[in-house]
């Protein structure tokens, strides 16, 4: 009997214990990124400390590959329904997203489901217009929204005579400053860049005060005809065609990849995003900061958020939608995002974190810092600077890289390239329209 009865009361035991520990079990949420080097650390820091801070939800990050291959991964996940509970999706794939009706939840909606009261006016203006609807609805939250500046080897503006506290601050004054750091010897190559469609034409447009397309760039409606072939863009990369024949420009790749050359010291320049900041402070180097490049008598004007939003799929249960919302609170933070932007080199995205960033002196102590907001504050955006918007941005960008990439391997001209790229461009919309 009292064999019976302490078998009984161990099988009961497990019972109760199995019962609790399903009522206490954390509501597991994966986060799928793109973020490699020291952005990766940061988001494994920020799920940790989330995690580590309450014990009802626990968020795990999932490196999905380059932006593009996590933006593909999502949608297929969502379409044989195992969608994560958060995706982070590039600047470039914002129209993708937005186009696929009841695919996505609009971040507003999430936090006040969660109980939180949304106030878009707490959040930097110029990042919460690129990620919202016309009506002003937020659809993502910008976890890492970023501005593409100049980067300069100091040691080796030196090593060519060249000023290293006074950075080049039109084209022709790079292009100068590339040609003396190669010709001196100083480097094998003056410079280099990463992204040309997002920093080359999709900036190039905004900080130049030109049109990128019709339409307002997209934003106005989605037929929209690519004018990237005016004489301004054609200029400016016969300019980098000429320079790569010399050996002056080296062409990286179509993302962030040349952001190597610059950190090996094969490169003197770099224009690459403000994301790119924590890569280059780890390796040591002698660096220095400068606005992005214009051309006098068009900009400065205002540049548009590159980075990335993070996105929540439909269809997740309450519980989920609740932890979710309790993330993006987290990372509203002011003390998260002031530390986030000081890290890694994105935005700010709350007014809050910018100015205690500006209080602590901060940018005092770390001269161009603050330059990729200036950048982006300055001034009031035209129509010609408010972004691109674009239902197959992605795709429109892989055709500009290959008629870029024919340019600089000197199968054609600039205008040749340009031209090209806008009637296939052009096609590729239409058909993404349905036309």
């Amino acid at each position: 009997m009292s064999i019976r009865l302490k078998a009984a009361s161990t099988a009961l035991f497990a019972v109760a214990f199995a019962i609790g520990s399903q009522a206490f079990a954390e509501t597991e949420l994966q986060w799928w990124h793109a973020m490699t080097g020291a952005n990766n650390e940061v988001v494994d820091q920020l799920a940790k400390e989330f995690n580590d801070s309450q014990d009802d939800y626990k968020i795990v990050p999932v490196f999905k590959g380059t932006y593009p291959e996590t933006l593909n991964a999502g949608i297929a996940a969502f379409r044989s329904r195992q969608p994560p509970a958060i995706i982070q999706v590039f600047d470039a794939g914002s129209g993708v997203m937005m186009s696929a009706e009841g695919a996505v939840v609009p971040v507003a909606e999430v936090l006040e489901k969660g109980g939180y009261t949304f106030d878009k006016s707490n959040y930097l203006p110029g990042i919460v217009a690129y990620y919202s609807k016309p009506d002003g609805t937020m659809l993502s939250f910008p976890y890492n929204s970023s501005s593409p500046i100049l980067y300069y080897n100091k040691d080796i503006f030196e090593k060519a005579g060249l000023d290293p506290n006074a950075p080049p601050k039109t084209w022709p004054e790079v292009f100068d400053a590339a040609r003396k750091i190669k010709t001196s010897g100083a480097a094998n190559c003056g410079l280099t860049s990463t992204w040309l469609t997002w920093i080359q034409t999709e900036n190039f447009a905004a900080w130049n005060n030109v049109p990128y397309g019709t339409n307002e760039n997209g934003l106005a409606g989605t037929d929209v005809e690519l004018e990237i072939n005016a004489p301004i863009y054609v200029e400016h990369f016969q300019a980098i065609a000429d320079l790569a024949k010399d050996g002056v420009f080296r062409y990286g790749g179509r993302t962030s990849e040349a952001k190597q050359l610059f950190l090996s010291g094969e490169c003197g320049i770099l224009t690459e995003s403000s994301g790119g900041l924590g890569d280059i402070v780890k390796s040591g180097m002698n660096y220095g900061i400068g606005q992005l490049p214009y051309y006098e008598g068009h900009g400065p004007q205002n540049t548009i958020p590159g980075g990335a939003s993070l996105w929540v799929f439909a269809g997740k249960s309450d519980d989920e939608e609740k932890g979710i919302a309790e993330f993006f609170n987290f990372l509203s933070q002011t003390d998260i995002q002031a530390r986030l932007h000081q890290v890694s080199g994105y935005l700010p995205v709350t007014m809050a974190a910018y100015e205690a960033t500006k209080e602590s002196g901060f940018y005092d102590k770390n001269p161009g810092r603050e330059t990729p907001i200036q950048q982006m504050m300055g001034k009031a955006p035209t129509e010609n600077s408010k972004g691109v918007r674009l239902v197959n941005l992605p795709q429109v960008r892989d055709i500009l890289n290959e008629e870029f990439e024919k340019m600089l391997a000197g199968e054609q001209d600039a205008k040749a390239a340009l031209d090209s790229a806008v009637e296939r461009a052009n096609a590729s919309i239409k058909e993404a329209n349905g036309r």
